[in-house]
């Protein structure tokens, strides 16, 4: 039946603040309990509005206490004038919480039409910039058509300028043996040749190693040094000194060869 709240606590798991029961003395109307209707999160905490409402409650509690009584005719007529008043003011107070109220939900609504308009702007412009790179790769394809075809159709004007008279030529196989960039030392695909058919004719063949004779001679050209080959036994090195002792590096090794023993 108890609510507590510790001193320390982790912000994120903090609950609404809580708010004790509470027991009303008979013959007694706190005024504290005018704001019962106000909770966390809706009213509270108290901003400008909800001040102002109290104020306005305040003056309507103090011109409740300034109402004649309705003791006579004279105080009925001026008590009904207040009350007409009060009810005129009241209109008037809640027309302009009426257009506050408007005019909060029309900045919400000025805000949302923005944040659609500059949405739209946003898809809109990334529309435009596909579609003008589309447009500058389809351009730059075109231009590289261009010119390649300008080029082909340069070789060909070239090529029938040579011969403008359409007489026939004879072949000068001097020319094409001097000039390295003619048909003999770099022939074109294009006209049926492909440099990697035939490619067994530029093999090296070597008598002296494709034949048993030429391998024959060869190897009788050879000395003697090539083909018999004299190993030298290596000399034993010597493993002790001028005095007679054994040096470190032969007492090592000794000790090594028993330990693979």
């Amino acid at each position: 039946t108890l609510g507590t709240q510790t001193d320390y606590r982790d912000g994120e798991a903090q609950t609404d603040p809580y708010s004790p029961e509470y027991v009303v003395p008979s013959g007694s109307v706190p005024e504290l309990l005018t704001l019962a209707t106000l909770t966390w999160g809706r009213g509270l905490p108290a901003g400008l509005d909800e001040v102002e409402m109290i104020e306005h409650a305040w003056e309507k509690r103090a011109w409740e206490a300034t109402l004649p009584a309705m003791d006579s005719a004279s105080q009925i007529a001026k008590r009904r004038k207040m009350m007409d008043d009060m009810e005129r003011n009241e209109w008037a107070f809640r027309e302009q919480e009426i257009e506050k109220l408007q005019e909060v939900r029309l900045e919400v609504l000025k805000k949302l039409l923005r944040r659609r308009e500059k949405n739209q702007n946003e898809l809109d412009a990334k529309r435009l910039d596909d579609h003008w790179r589309n447009h500058q790769k389809a351009k730059e394809e075109k231009m590289k058509k261009r010119v390649h075809d300008c080029a082909l159709m340069l070789r060909k004007l070239i090529a029938k300028r040579k011969n403008v008279m359409g007489k026939l030529e004879r072949r000068d196989i001097i020319k094409e043996y001097t000039d390295f960039a003619s048909q003999t030392y770099a022939p074109l695909s294009r006209i049926g040749y492909f440099p990697d058919n035939h490619s067994e004719r530029y093999v090296v063949k070597n008598f002296y190693l494709n034949t048993f004779a030429g391998l024959c001679e060869l190897e009788a050209s050879l000395p003697d040094s090539v083909t018999q080959v004299k190993v030298k036994a290596p000399k034993p090195k010597y493993a002790t000194t001028k005095t007679g002792f054994i040096k470190r590096s032969a007492r090592l090794e000794m000790e090594l060869a028993q330990v693979h023993q």
